[in-house]
């Protein structure tokens, strides 16, 4: 098996994330596996891959901020080699609340950590990456959300906007890099069963609107993991800055 793919995933101990990396490492990838406190979580995920004959890193770091996402490039280049591939899939969501009720703070965590947290990651991606700076290509795709496109009104108009940044992140993104061998596409999920919705106060979120989708369930971290690892793949070749729905049509 090839391993001279070599993938970082943001956030990837849980969801979508930890997903990602075992489908990305069935697949060849080397995966360095991000976290921010859970390191249970993300061992768990590594042990796994380990188990099933891969290879894979886990990093500590909050994408929220510079210095820990320039040390997790750091790792991954001394440990498993030159980037071919970056998953920003690393977001935080609070409380459901108004707008009316928000306060900066809650505004300013959320927006740390999905904009410029994504912003800074493919930063790092880019600089490795383009062949304008001596790199080989490679693939970024962002995770947005189908929220950016709802507005999620009464539960988190900020979770909502900041992944309608990482549309445009990921749209201008796209066009900038095109002729440096970089592709830049994001997925956008649904309705999908991850601890997410827990964080927003409601772990039962998916079987109180699934009725509202119109494929009448809610998705799972594996079909988003597929859509990504096919955005990644050669398959994709021709396709960049798009934003691909995985959301059982809603």
């Amino acid at each position: 098996m090839s391993r001279d793919k070599v993938l970082i995933i943001t956030g990837a101990g849980r969801g979508i994330g930890a997903a990602t990396a075992r489908m990305a490492a069935e697949r060849g990838y080397q995966v360095c596996v991000n976290y921010r406190r859970n390191r249970e979580a993300a061992e768990g995920v590594v042990g796994a891959i380990h188990a099933a004959g891969g290879r894979a890193i886990c990093v500590a770091g909050d994408v929220a901020v510079e210095a820990d996402v320039e040390r997790l490039f750091a790792r991954c280049d001394a440990e498993l080699g030159p980037l071919t591939a970056l998953v920003n899939n690393a977001a935080i969501l609070e409380s459901q609340m108004r707008v009316e009720a928000m306060d900066a703070a809650r505004i300013l965590r959320v927006f740390a950590a999905n904009v410029v947290g994504a912003f800074v990651c493919a930063r790092e991606a880019v600089r490795r990456m383009s062949t304008k700076r001596g790199g080989s290509g490679g693939a970024i795709v962002n995770v947005s959300s189908a929220a950016a496109r709802l507005g999620a009104a009464g539960e988190y108009v900020d979770y909502a906007a900041s992944k309608g940044a990482i549309d445009t992140l990921t749209q201008g993104l796209a066009r900038e890099v095109a002729a440096e061998g970089i592709r830049v596409n994001a997925v956008r999920p649904g309705l999908i069963r991850t601890e997410l919705h827990a964080s927003g106060g409601e772990p039962g979120r998916v079987d109180r609107l699934q009725g509202a989708i119109p494929m009448q369930r809610g998705g799972a971290a594996q079909e988003v993991a597929a859509a990504v690892l096919w955005l990644l793949s050669d398959e994709a070749s021709y396709t960049t800055g798009a934003l691909l729905d995985v959301s059982g049509g809603r």
